[in-house]
């Protein structure tokens, strides 16, 4: 199961995307591309990270991940599941992929 980003719970938005996207350019865990890709896709639902999204080129990340030999990126990348009316979701290997801004603030903060 892949870790937690590394970020100072004062960053903000954009700052805890930022570390996200990061953690998905700089890691070689499959496992843990799957869990900071579901967790972009989740973040892509709420229109106030629209604008974090584009600066940090999350749309080209997912455009990327489509040519990816992973099956799982590829669905995570084009959203096949519909979005789940649970708080969380589950992403491969049972982790809990927050979605609530509240549940992404105890992520954070550990």
């Amino acid at each position: 199961m892949a870790q937690k980003p590394k970020v100072d719970p004062h960053v903000g938005r954009l700052g805890y995307l930022q570390a996200l996207v990061t953690e998905f350019q700089a890691t070689e865990s499959q496992d843990a591309k799957e869990q900071v890709l579901a967790n972009l896709a989740n973040f892509a639902y709420d229109p106030s990270n629209y604008q974090y999204l584009r600066q940090l080129q999350v749309l080209d990340l997912f455009l990327d991940s489509l040519s990816e030999e992973n099956e799982t990126l590829v669905e995570f990348a084009i959203d096949l599941s519909s979005p789940s009316e649970d708080s969380q979701s589950e992403v491969p290997g049972g982790a809990s992929v927050p979605k609530s801004e509240s549940q992404v603030e105890d992520f954070v903060q550990g």
